[in-house]
């Protein structure tokens, strides 16, 4: 049985959507921090909001009962004009002097095997 409402049957309020919310491309374009705090995320999701106003991401999560949270990113612009892939490290003498040189190393080595075969005779002479 259907009730009467005092409204028409044909009725349907009209809902108000801010148009200051684009989407091209998959990416959401908002008009500051408090469009994106008005953005509606369903439960237990995450949006990321661009701001077309200032270099600022928002990451807007809702949980599973819905309740929002928001996270503000600034984001700088890198400057790709030079290639640090490929620039030569300096090192400075005060870091240098902590290396040990390649003939350190080979004296090392050369200890590390006389203390080798000093051990392996002394455990030869304790067995017999």
């Amino acid at each position: 049985m259907a009730y009467f409402n005092g409204y028409p049957a044909t009725y349907q309020p009209m809902v108000y959507q801010p148009q200051q919310q684009t989407q091209q491309n998959g990416v959401i374009w908002v008009s500051g921090e408090q469009a994106a705090k008005s953005y509606l995320v369903a439960p237990n999701s995450t949006v990321v909001l661009f701001d077309s106003e200032a270099q600022t991401v928002y990451l807007k999560s809702a949980d599973a009962s819905g309740m929002p949270s928001i996270k503000v990113l600034d984001y700088t612009i890198r400057d790709t004009g030079r290639n640090t892939a490929n620039t030569p490290v300096s090192i400075s003498d005060d870091k240098l002097s902590s290396y040990a040189t390649k003939e350190e190393m080979k004296a090392i080595s050369a200890q590390i095997k006389a203390l080798n075969e000093r051990v392996n005779k002394l455990s030869k002479e304790g067995e017999e």
